[in-house]
């Protein structure tokens, strides 16, 4: 990070743990999703909990570092780049905590026999998030391998637009589901899931040219 903050390690620090709250948040929910379907609820709420916190030290620590921008920052053209990085990757956080909020509150019947799609979808969604996280380390670290990064977000997320398809069908022609508003339930946490790959996808794109920008 020293490009863009010569040798302060406070600032480089906090912009670390920023980003560690956003990986572990993507670790928690995918053990949450795994904990719903195997019926856990008591563990599923713990992971929750745990994802709330997450959000809210990101949150603290996003201010704190936009206040360091604003008031210490000795290259001001960079700092509406790392402002508008750390804010649209904060909100993928955010879509953690409301697709596990979602499950908390509808409480969905989800047959076994989606369950191991549903975790797959889960496990490609994360995967495109933990990318964005090595992306954004590396905007700040080493930006030649942006790409790099980059381009396995679209790989995930492309992965996760075909389980969600297929899960879709699956859902709809299915017999064992015969009850319509259990279909579009269904269909829609399918949907949840997958916006968290959508959401790391919009943020990757964004920091594609946060990152052609600083090579140039």
């Amino acid at each position: 990070m020293s490009i863009l903050f010569g040798r302060t390690r406070s600032i480089e620090a906090q912009i670390d743990q920023f980003f560690d709250k956003i990986a572990e948040a993507g670790l928690i929910f995918q053990a949450g999703v795994k904990d719903y379907l195997e019926n856990d609820l008591r563990q599923f709420k713990n992971r929750l909990a745990d994802i709330k916190e997450e959000e809210g030290e990101a949150d603290n620590l996003r201010r704190e570092i936009r206040y360091y921008l604003y008031t210490k920052m000795l290259i001001p053209e960079s700092r509406g780049d790392v402002l508008g990085l750390l804010e649209t990757s904060d909100n993928v956080i955010d879509v953690t905590k409301t697709v596990l909020s979602n499950f908390d509150i509808e409480h969905p019947l989800i047959p076994e026999l989606f369950h191991s799609d549903v975790l797959k979808l889960t496990e490609s969604s994360v995967n495109a998030l933990s990318n964005l996280v090595k992306a954004n380390r590396a905007f700040f670290k080493n930006n030649t391998m942006v790409n790099d990064y980059i381009h396995k977000v679209h790989f995930f997320e492309h992965e996760a637009d075909q389980i969600e398809e297929r899960l879709k069908r699956e859902i709809f022609q299915s017999e064992k589901v015969s009850d319509l508003a259990m279909k579009l339930q269904l269909r829609d946490f399918v949907a949840y899931i997958s916006n968290l790959a959508d959401a790391s996808e919009d943020v990757a794109e964004r920091l594609s040219v946060y990152s052609i920008k600083r090579s140039i």
